[in-house]
């Protein structure tokens, strides 16, 4: 397999809003992440991707864009972006940006300019068309509930928008809209930036004729999922690797919403045409609900290891796999498929932690993962930023007739508001992350879960992630080798090996309250352990404890 600097880097992902505020107003910006690149540097990673910063109205926190190439004033100016920039370079540590061209903000100068009438000349910029006997042009619907359909009074048709009303969906079947894009990218890169994570990119290409899409789960539109893999998206991604991103040293990571096996062999292929990676979403969604995303159920093992195995071996040496659990849409994954007690916390994040990052593939860490922070305690609807979740909940209660009482748990369980809560850097008020009113609550849990007391600590789980961090790092076995699970089956055991050559490694972990034991492979017993989350246990005795993680490399 060809090497490459990003298949060998570990990504560490911010949120900006919720990562470190400078100026007291409650909302992290960039200078709030400059001064935290030593701690960066101190965990390991090599790579900041960060989620989106330029200017924009917040109807999606910053996911609708009104101007590519420029900040949000709540996030500080270019100049404080060059200068993060910069900096991050002198600390070794490169910047992936959120490029979000599925759609902008209706505040976009190229949406006003479309919607102000049906001949002007960026009209085509955007997907507009008639009603159909007085309705909307088909039966989509918006990821953000609802129809995916705004009728303008103004010009008498509909524009689409697969997400917010005020983030209408770009024409990618306009070249001149690619153009744009490609010469926005472009800027960006001769800045000095080290590549793209690409929102939503799957969705770019809409069907030929746009069809109504199947309903689920008893909703009231049909799936914006239709829009996914559409007939022209390799064709824009490799008019996009031959304009662009073949003229930098770039990592591309494409977000793409049901994507299949057979389609991320396209758009990560090992020639290169297209992307590095993708992200999939099939195993972050095996706790759905019956037709819907949200549920209060724990992550099943066994469907999560056959998951993760078959993209294991399914992009092995022919694309590459992104190795994740969280981000800023998913829920805590220690409150997911560890176990957030007090009793727990620490040491199932380090075991969830270890199956992940001994994987084949790039390994992303959300912010405050390496703190093992938990998903925050809702009580009330009224506390959700997020539009996802206060929509979910007015439409499924209000709409299709779900009991609140039983519908409110699901959402609190789910919300991608769980990872946007202010990142716990010490205990003090506001857990350090403001000195003003936080934007969106501080869990209460911040004077036990916080990255000071985690650093001065070296058996926390920041310490640990140093140490996979830094193994990945000094190994070629982990980041390229070939994969085999173990024991498939078993509801409660995580069992892989790795190898390359002659070189070979067993990953266990035990994701379960109970005690449970362990076969280990003989020719495993005399070999080295490289880490494990009970240091004070000898691992060869084939017990293993509760949350109990280890790595064991062969004996040469």
């Amino acid at each position: 397999m060809d090497k490459a600097w990003w298949k060998e880097s570990v990504v560490y992902q911010i949120y900006p809003r919720s990562f470190a505020d400078s100026n007291g107003d409650g909302i992290g910006d960039l200078n709030g992440i400059t001064s935290k690149l030593d701690y960066l540097q101190k965990l390991g990673i090599d790579v900041i991707w960060l989620s989106p910063v330029y200017k924009s109205p917040n109807a999606d926190n910053g996911y609708d864009i009104s101007d590519y190439e420029a900040i949000m004033d709540e996030f500080g100016t270019m100049e404080d972006y060059d200068r993060m920039l910069k900096a991050a370079h002198e600390h070794g540590i490169r910047i992936v940006m959120d490029l979000v061209v599925n759609h902008t903000s209706d505040e976009h100068k190229w949406f006003i300019e479309s919607r102000s009438s049906r001949t002007n000349p960026k009209r085509d910029y955007y997907i507009w068309r008639d009603p159909v006997d007085g309705h909307e042009p088909n039966n989509w619907g918006s990821c953000f509930s609802g129809s995916a359909w705004k009728f303008d009074e103004k010009t008498g048709q509909y524009y689409l928008h697969l997400f917010a009303e005020k983030q209408p969906d770009l024409n990618w079947t306009n070249p001149k809209v690619r153009r744009e894009v490609f010469d926005m990218m472009t800027r960006w890169c001769e800045k000095g930036i080290d590549g793209f994570r690409m929102d939503v990119i799957s969705l770019i290409s809409k069907p030929d004729g746009l069809p109504d899409a199947p309903v689920m789960g008893g909703g009231l539109y049909g799936d914006p999922n239709i829009c996914a893999n559409g007939p022209h998206v390799h064709e824009y991604l490799q008019e996009m690797r031959n304009t662009v991103l073949s003229k930098f040293d770039l990592m591309t990571v494409g977000e793409c919403a049901g994507v299949t096996l057979e389609e991320a062999k396209k758009y990560a292929n090992a020639a290169g045409t297209e992307l590095n990676m993708v992200f999939q979403f099939e195993h972050v969604g095996l706790d759905g609900g019956d037709g819907i995303k949200w549920s209060t159920k724990k992550l099943p093992l066994v469907p999560l290891k056959e998951n993760l195995s078959k993209w294991q071996n399914g992009l092995d040496g022919v694309a590459w796999n992104s190795l994740y659990f969280c981000n800023h849409d998913q829920p805590r994954i220690v409150s997911r498929l560890g176990n957030d007690s007090d009793q727990y916390r620490e040491r199932s994040a380090k075991a969830i932690a270890t199956v992940l990052h001994m994987m084949q593939g790039t390994p992303y860490v959300y912010q405050g993962e390496e703190l093992g922070m938990t998903n925050y305690p809702w009580t009330s609807v009224d506390e959700f930023n997020d539009l996802e979740s206060v929509n979910g909940y007015y439409e499924l209660t209000g709409k299709v007739g779900m009991d609140p009482k039983e519908l409110f748990p699901m959402i609190a369980h789910k919300s991608r508001d769980n990872a946007r809560t202010p990142m716990q850097w010490d205990d003090s008020e506001n857990a350090g992350f403001t000195t003003g009113k936080p934007w969106l609550a501080v869990n209460p849990n911040y004077t036990k879960v916080n990255a000071k007391e985690q650093v001065s600590r070296p058996d926390s789980v920041f310490h640990y992630y140093r140490k996979l961090i830094s193994l990945r790092h000094s190994s070629e076995l982990i980041v390229y080798g070939h994969y085999e699970l173990l024991l498939p089956d078993d509801p409660d055991l995580f069992v892989y090996r790795r190898y390359l050559g002659d070189e070979e490694l067993l990953c266990a972990a035990n994701l379960s309250e109970h005690a449970r034991t362990l076969d280990i492979p003989e020719r495993f017993r005399d070999g080295r352990v490289l880490i494990q989350n009970i240091p004070e246990h000898d691992v060869k005795d084939g017990n293993m404890a509760p949350y109990e993680a280890y790595v064991i490399r062969k004996a040469r």
